[in-house]
Formats: C-alpha cells, structure tokens, sequence
C-alpha cells in the first residue's frame, strides 16, 4: 500500500489568529498537488518520529497549494512547536491527503466546531454553499481574537454565529440538538469534551446524523483482556500470531511486512487494511457504528481480533 509523499516548499507561514499559525504549502517544482475532498487531512513529517495530522483548510478547487492552520499547544508533544517554528521558503515533507471525516450530501447541514476545529468546515460549507444546501455554523472558541478565519466566514453572513466563551458562554448545545431535525447532518470537530457533549445531545438524533473529527483518541471503556490471536496477510502470504498487548501492526512490522502508519493511536486512518475474514474488535476513533458494523476494515494499530482469526488484505 503506497500513498502519495513528497518534500513541499513552505510559501508562506503566517499568524491566523492567537497561537494558531497558517502555512500555505506548494510543490517544489510547482506542479499541481493531488486533489482532495473537504474533510481531509495531510500528514507533516517533521521529524523521524514525528508525524502529525492536520485538517487541510484551503479550497479543494485550487490544488497549486494546500494550507493548514495548527494552534501551538501549551501541552504539545512536539508536533505544534515544530510547525510553529517553520518559515517562508522551508521544506517539509507531507504525505496523503487521505478522508475520513467526508461531507456527505444532504439537504441541510449543522457545523458545529471548537476552537482550531474550524479548519476542515471551511472547505465543508464551500462545497455545502455550493451545491445549494442549507446549513448553519455555530463556532465556539476561548476569545474572538483566538478564533482563525472570521473575516472569511464574514461574507456568509448570518448563517455564521461566533460564540467566543470569554464574552458569550459556551455554545448553547440544547438549543442546536436538542430537538432532532430530520434530514439534517451533523458536522462536528474540537476539543474532545465539546464532541462528547455533541454525542449526548445527538444520542436520540437518527442514526448516522452526527460525524465528528477527533485530535485525540477517544476514551475506551473497559474491555475484557487481551488474548492472541491469528492474522493471516493474504497477499503477502504470511501467518502472523498478534501477541496481547501487542499490536496488529507492530507484529505484522516485526515480521517483515508493509504497512503504513501515523499517528499510532487510530485516530488518522493511515494504517486502515481491508478486512477478508474475521470479526474485528474495533477499538479506533475513525470509524462510525454502521463502518463498525460493516466489518469491512480496520485500524491495525488499535483494533484487535474478537474471532480468533483475521484474514486482511495485505
């Protein structure tokens, strides 16, 4: 499994808003950047073992650039402090763009995002916009001057409501789900305490309404204890045995095999394998429940096995 990786000149690196820097990225020999669908994300690889997901935020329409806005973090662990401290004329190398957080169609749409969560709306309400939906933004940060990209949402006028918490409170969640609205889909991403909140309030929303976009893996419930079991790579021809407490994808990397990974933490979708047979023991924040269900694929750097055998086309 192959994906598209390159080294990419830093254009421009600007301040978008309160510790939130805006880099524009362009090919090295000017060439067009491979297209993408809103909601998707590239990694920057900063470093030998430092590999970070962000939104890309600029129009899906204009492939001579890919921006991203990234907040530094006062608990980062790397990753925001390295990308703050690229500049104009940099290189980095960047890998993907991949999509799991895609904007379906629908009649009407409700965004709702935290802080730098914003970022991959932009390019959901252009094509929304576009394509002549309905939807509405209710945008939530710590201050107005924290939140990025408020004069461009300006020109979409009252469809735009900014809640900045120091003057304004939080966003009123009751009042957004609190009555379910048929045949509207809702878009989430921010800060995990604001998607846990969304989840409640969409709990008794039709099924497969809410998408969200996590930073963070989402917290695990408690599970029964690991036990092995067999994974057989059918293309490669190999039989693994995945050891509790280790990973489908650090066995099938101890053996030899090939397979992409990222964040390590199912949050990027970077290690996703298709699955030929077997129950999977989903335990990413990728997936929603009917992709769960479907038992179609997995993240191999967190999901084991519930049967005692995977068959993965790999």
């Amino acid at each position: 499994m192959t994906e598209f990786e390159a080294e990419v000149s830093v254009a421009h690196a600007e301040s978008a808003a309160d510790d939130v820097i805006l880099l524009t990225l362009t090919s090295t020999d000017g060439s067009p950047l491979p297209a993408w669908t809103p909601g998707a994300h590239v990694d920057l690889i900063l470093g030998e073992d430092l590999v970070r997901q962000y939104s890309l935020c600029s129009s899906p329409a204009d492939r001579s650039s890919y921006q991203v806005a990234v907040l530094k973090t006062p608990d980062s662990r790397g990753g925001s402090v390295a990308v703050h401290d690229l500049h104009a004329g940099a290189r980095v190398r960047i890998r993907g763009p991949r999509n799991h957080f895609p904007l379906i169609s629908s009649r009407r749409y409700l965004f709702i995002a935290g802080g730098i969560g914003i970022t991959p709306m932009l390019s959901m309400i252009e094509e929304a916009d576009a394509a002549g939906a309905e939807w509405e933004l209710h945008y939530g940060g710590r201050s107005h001057d924290s939140m990025t990209f408020r004069d461009l949402l300006a020109k979409y006028g009252d469809r735009v409501r900014l809640v900045p918490q120091d003057t304004h409170g939080i966003l009123d969640l009751a009042s957004l789900l609190g009555t379910p609205t048929p045949g509207t889909l809702v878009y989430c991403c921010g800060p995990e305490p604001l998607l846990a909140a969304v989840e409640e309030s969409c709990a008794a929303w039709p099924s497969n309404t809410l998408h969200v976009e996590r930073f963070s893996a989402k917290e695990r419930t408690a599970d029964e204890a690991d036990t092995s079991f067999e994974v057989v790579l059918q293309r490669s021809g190999m039989t693994l045995t995945v050891e509790p407490g280790i990973s489908v994808f650090d066995t099938i990397r101890a053996a030899g095999g090939s397979v992409l990974g990222s964040c390590l933490e199912g949050i990027c979708g970077t290690c996703e394998l298709t699955v030929l047979e077997g129950e999977v023991d989903h335990r990413d924040s990728v997936l929603d429940e009917e992709e769960r269900e479907s038992n179609e694929c997995m993240m191999v750097c967190v999901s084991r096995a519930r049967s005692e055998r995977l068959v993965l086309d790999a």
